[in-house]
């Protein structure tokens, strides 16, 4: 292990001397943990309501002003017939036709049954789906608000909504954690997938063959820059997390540098096996690509992993993101400690292991 020093600091003068990755190393993180929490979100808002409004009475116009009132909704157009109203989803200027009969404060009052149409463009599913049942909410209210003579009943009891972990029901809490998990995972995992085949390219790697550096070495040193690396970003990431969103861990920073140190391991892991098995770097970038991608989906990042069909659940398992998902969002959110999570960090371990083994037998020296 003589020859290691020498080796890591020629890794850190040749990313030095690129005038492309230092540059990218910085501005990914930045533009990532202050951009993506403001656009990467499941909250359906601002739904286009396209209004036919047939009765024109005051109690029309009370509902109508009750979803004004909603920060959900967003009244764009009126329409004085289907026909026009439907042509505005058409072209994609309404997510919601919302029609209100004629008769409709008549029939009210006199206690007959009330139709009122909601007809929701589901090309977004979510927003189809919640936009109606946000709509249907409303209008719930306020039937029952008018056929009470809006007297307010004595209660006799109440209740209180407590929301744990994220009080204020801020997504961008769950999200800050995922776009860290998404920083390594790129830096970490893309950047090793590409040393070994670019020193194949520069024809540098037959220069090293012939020398008498062992595998481990040549291995080791170029796993610990990027491990060195990924906790640096780690830790500007959790810098910015409180600068800008006030948002810091509920559990340890041990845990999470844990966590992190294992994640580190298995990504760079990879990413050399992906570099041993590739002959060129386009090769190299297309399945670190394919394995990012199936990542991202299917670890619990973006979407509950418990809404995922059961054979969708079942491969999780071998997805290694989704352990360090678990220990991130466990521990910034929730305050989840190391002997709650061990199993997560026993798994990133022994796929660290397996990982980092294989990239320095799949390395072939010749001397």
């Amino acid at each position: 292990m003589k020859a290691l020093p020498y080796l890591i600091h020629k890794e850190v003068l040749q990313f030095k001397r690129n005038p492309f990755l230092p540059r990218l190393v910085i501005m990914f993180p930045l533009m990532l943990m202050l951009f993506l929490p403001w656009a990467t979100t499941l909250e359906v808002k601002n739904i286009n309501v396209t209004l036919i409004d047939n009765d024109h009475s005051s109690a029309s116009r009370r509902l109508i002003n009750q979803l004004k009132a909603s920060s959900y909704f967003s009244l764009t157009n009126v329409a004085y017939s289907y026909e026009e109203a439907y042509k505005k989803v058409e072209a994609s200027k309404a997510d919601i036709i919302f029609s209100i009969p004629a008769n409709f404060e008549k029939d009210m009052v006199n206690g007959k049954d009330v139709t009122l149409q909601i007809n929701a463009n589901s090309v977004n599913g979510t927003k189809g789906s919640l936009g109606s049942s946000y709509l249907s909410q409303i209008v719930n209210e306020f039937l029952t608000e008018m056929r009470s003579g809006n007297v307010t009943p004595k209660a006799t009891g109440g209740f209180t909504i407590r929301y744990f972990y994220n009080p204020t029901l801020n997504y961008r809490h769950y999200m800050v954690p995922a776009l860290m998990i998404i920083v390594i995972l790129m830096l970490c995992g893309a950047l090793p997938a590409l040393n070994i085949v670019g020193e194949k390219e520069k024809g540098t790697i037959e220069q090293l063959n012939v020398t008498p550096i062992s595998r481990t070495e040549f291995i080791l040193a170029k796993l610990i820059p990027y491990w060195i690396m990924g906790l640096v970003l780690l830790t500007l990431c959790f810098f910015i997390a409180w600068l800008v969103y006030g948002l810091v861990p509920a559990g340890s920073y041990t845990s999470l540098y844990l966590g992190a140190l294992l994640f580190i391991f298995v990504m760079s892991g990879l990413g050399l096996i992906i570099s041993n098995y590739s002959s060129n770097m386009l090769q190299a970038m297309l399945l670190m690509f394919f394995i990012i991608l199936i990542c991202n989906l299917m670890s619990g990042i973006f979407t509950p992993i418990s809404s995922m069909p059961h054979w969708a659940q079942m491969m999780t398992y071998i997805i290694f993101p989704h352990y360090f998902v678990e220990i991130m969002r466990g521990v910034y959110l929730q305050g989840n400690t190391i002997p709650e999570l061990w199993t997560n960090y026993v798994a990133l371990f022994l796929f660290a292991v397996v990982f980092n083994g294989w990239a320095i037998m799949s390395y072939k020296k010749q001397v």
